[in-house]
């Protein structure tokens, strides 16, 4: 019987690593090949970038042999992006983000080929779904790419790329190998803090200060996504018959939501993106004509006929009858319902409405038993929420709650009387101060 080292195949093997154990691809190489296959830009970054703190848990655990990750920039085209035509601008979206998941396949198919370890996780969609509404997505794409020195985060929260702007959508490739000398994040913002995508965004989750309501967002822009998608499977459930869903939901959102699920989901809005003139490439007609860019750009969106989907009792449900007159307020259901009491800790600061909790300074101690066992205390002053481990300070209000009991509570599925009553969840201190909770997280 031959031996097992005389296999061609092993022995072939064994040549080919010998003959590139020495071989490693410079950065520059990397960004050669990135924009040879299709990339506008490119950079590479250390794992263990201070910047990647946050995130690089989550990418080990998903490739443990991980040591740099390429980031690569993919240029959208703008006036698309712009129109008032949403069906334009959704094309753009799903056919540049095609373009950039096929850009960093071809990527990693070249980087196999010279014996480079490589992964290259989706741009958007799919995601890792089994976790919602935990984090989703292997790797967020912005910022390594802001570390990478591919742009800086605007007021938005989207990249801005120096030169293109943020008509931009972005991919990160996982590398098994060093990175052979890292690019150093930009010296400067390209955001011009012109607020326009304050002025644009039809929730008010964009505020003039730089806080940001994600929530806002993603119960308009992301409507026929996860979230939406299950609260409008939600009321085809509950109908009685048809009469019923058609007074539920219109014809026109029946509709979309078909166009979603056959093409591709489409955003709602975006505006922010569309609106902003940041990066060379885009800067010169706002600069040389601000009006003409508002008449043209900001405007049309800002008049634009269109339901924009809220929460009632929400901070966006207010901005929207204030500031939009010809925008219709359609009011849903939220869909970020934890699923833990880990998660409801971890994302309250994500739910909460700032506009909701004016005049409010209170402080409120969990306890929660069974199958969690926790300690948090949550202080709610000057419209800003802090959430800490164990208790801290004089409450205003002690909830003492059994963990599966609280989340069925806040999903909607357990009378919250029937708890009170079952001392399934205790109250200790004067029930308003729970009424005042509430109202700051409107669902």
């Amino acid at each position: 019987m031959p031996r097992l080292d005389d296999h061609p195949t092993i022995v072939r093997v064994r040549e080919q690593v010998k003959a590139n154990a020495s071989e490693t691809l410079t950065t520059a190489e990397l960004q050669s090949i990135c924009l040879e296959l299709g990339a506008d830009d490119a950079g590479v970054v250390s794992i263990d970038r201070p910047e990647l703190d946050d995130q690089r848990d989550d990418i080990l655990r998903h490739a443990p042999w991980t040591r740099s990750l390429l980031a690569i920039v993919c240029k959208m085209n703008r006036e698309p992006i712009r129109s008032v035509a949403r069906s334009a601008a959704n094309l753009e979206f799903h056919h540049t983000g095609e373009h950039v998941n096929h850009v960093a396949r071809s990527i990693v198919r070249r980087l196999e080929d010279r014996g480079v370890q490589a992964l290259n996780p989706s741009m958007g969609f799919p995601m890792e779904m089994d976790r919602f509404p935990d984090k989703i997505w292997v790797v967020s794409h912005k910022p390594v790419a802001a570390a990478a020195g591919l742009g800086k985060i605007g007021i938005h929260r989207n990249l801005i790329h120096p030169q293109f702007g943020n008509f931009v959508l972005l991919g990160t490739i996982l590398l098994g190998q060093e990175a052979e000398q890292q690019a150093a994040p930009l010296d400067y913002n390209p955001c011009l803090e012109c607020k326009l995508c304050v002025a644009a965004c039809p929730v008010g989750a964009i505020a003039a200060d730089g806080q940001f309501n994600f929530n806002a967002c993603y119960t308009h822009n992301y409507r026929e996504f996860m979230g939406g998608f299950t609260d409008w499977a939600e009321q085809v459930a509950e109908s009685k018959n048809r009469n019923d869903y058609r007074n539920r939901v219109s014809d026109g959102e029946s509709a979309s939501m078909w166009q979603s699920l056959s093409f591709g989901a489409n955003y709602k809005a975006a505006y922010c993106l569309s609106v902003c003139p940041a990066g060379e490439e885009v800067i010169s007609p706002w600069l040389n004509d601000r009006q003409q860019h508002l008449q043209t750009i900001v405007r049309p969106l800002q008049e634009k006929e269109e339901p924009v989907y809220v929460i009632p009792g929400s901070d966006a449900a207010d901005h929207v009858t204030k500031r939009f007159p010809n925008k219709t307020p359609r009011l849903v259901r939220g869909s970020l319902h934890p699923k833990s009491i880990e998660t409801f800790l971890k994302y309250m600061h994500v739910q909460f409405q700032p506009g909701q909790a004016k005049g409010l300074d209170a402080t409120y101690h969990f306890t929660f038993t069974g199958a969690e066992r926790r300690e948090a205390t949550a202080r709610i002053r000057n419209q800003t929420l802090a959430v800490e481990e164990g208790h801290v300070g004089q409450p205003n209000l002690r909830i003492r709650a059994d963990s599966t009991t609280w989340i069925g509570f806040l999903k909607r599925e357990r009378s919250l009387l029937w708890a009170l009553l079952t001392l399934r969840i205790r109250l200790f201190g004067s029930p308003t101060w729970l009424l005042k909770f509430g109202k700051c997280f409107p669902s």
